[in-house]
């Protein structure tokens, strides 16, 4: 008998089902692409037609502009050319899911970016059964270890209370879309205002629409005065590091928050105060609990430590290989 086709392959324009002629998060135009999140590295402008879970449709919305976009519920299945698609929570950030793919009675789940610790602002992680699981690595190494995040948010609470009693600003460095909105949605209120970059803003409002609940955040502009400013936790995306608009801010001490740094050195280069390891990606313990949970045979590991992870899975009997990708910098 001839061995099976693969349900998706690796080609120079992204990862592609050749049974259902579409591609999983294209990072060149394409006729038909099926996007887990709307991270830019994932999500890019100029394909013809989008497929995405319908919680997310307002910030890929947001970031891509006018797009002919199919919203799909979380479970909902549609077939394209013969083949069933169908997506479920990733718990990466709102609208966040694995692509799961059924042809011939051979199923495949493609991860997108995954983490799974909830944080209540959007869907958590579900693991799905399949033959074989395509999977991420960002963080795919046995340094990557989590605390809870709630224990990250007391420790950024105490943080912005002293600076605060200071009368200084808290610039915190966080990505716009996911990081930002978890960070509102688990600090709350505090001994100061909130206040928030135009970009981070602009998510906020796709995730309110979407029925997520954030606290009140101020955007920075002409009508937040210094006085606002003394005790504020001011969240911000890093490329606005150095920046006109981060000189409005005066003597702010500034963190950063990231999983990234969990290495001192990461800290260091990026010439913060501070550094608070709080990721919106799996640690090595996780990864391994969801490719366990997937009851895959077969384990394909796209972008990050990819021979860490294939090497690590073959020692545990598995099948495992790996895709080059261009995914990445989520900022």
């Amino acid at each position: 008998m001839a061995a099976r086709a693969d349900l998706v392959v690796a080609r120079p324009d992204g990862l592609y089902c050749p049974a259902g002629d579409f591609h999983i998060d294209p990072w060149r135009p394409v006729a038909r692409a099926v996007i887990t999140h709307a991270h830019a590295d994932h999500a890019r402008s100029g394909h013809q037609h989008y497929l995405a879970a319908a919680p997310g449709a307002g910030v890929l919305r947001e970031r891509l502009g006018d797009i002919s976009l199919q919203a799909l519920a979380y479970g909902e299945t549609v077939t394209i050319g013969g083949v069933q698609v169908s997506l479920y929570p990733a718990g990466h950030v709102l609208g966040s899911a694995q692509v799961r793919i059924e042809h011939r009675g051979e199923v495949w789940v493609v991860s997108g970016d995954y983490k799974l610790e909830a944080d209540g602002t959007c869907a958590p992680f579900e693991p799905v059964r399949c033959d074989c699981f395509i999977t991420e690595s960002t963080f795919g190494l046995p340094i990557y270890r989590w605390s809870p995040q709630a224990e990250v948010l007391d420790e950024i609470r105490r943080w912005w209370a002293a600076n605060a009693a200071d009368g200084r600003p808290s610039l915190l460095y966080a990505y716009s879309f996911g990081k930002a909105q978890r960070l509102l949605h688990g600090l709350g209120e505090g001994p100061g205002p909130l206040v928030v970059h135009p970009a981070v803003a602009a998510v906020n409002r796709a995730y309110v629409a979407a029925g997520v609940s954030l606290p009140e955040a101020l955007a920075l502009g002409p009508g937040v005065t210094p006085d606002t400013l003394t005790r504020a936790l001011v969240i911000a995306p890093p490329a606005a590091s150095r920046s006109t608009w981060e000189r409005r801010l005066g003597e702010a001490r500034d963190g950063y928050v990231s999983g990234w740094m969990r290495l001192r050195g990461t800290r260091r280069r990026q010439g913060v105060d501070r550094g608070f390891v709080l990721s919106d990606h799996a640690d090595w313990p996780a990864l391994q609990r969801a490719i366990g949970a997937s009851g895959a045979s077969r384990v394909i590991v796209t972008h990050g430590y990819e021979a860490v992870m294939v090497r690590w899975l073959q020692e545990q009997g598995l099948e495992a290989g790996s895709f080059r990708t261009e995914y990445g910098d989520e900022n």
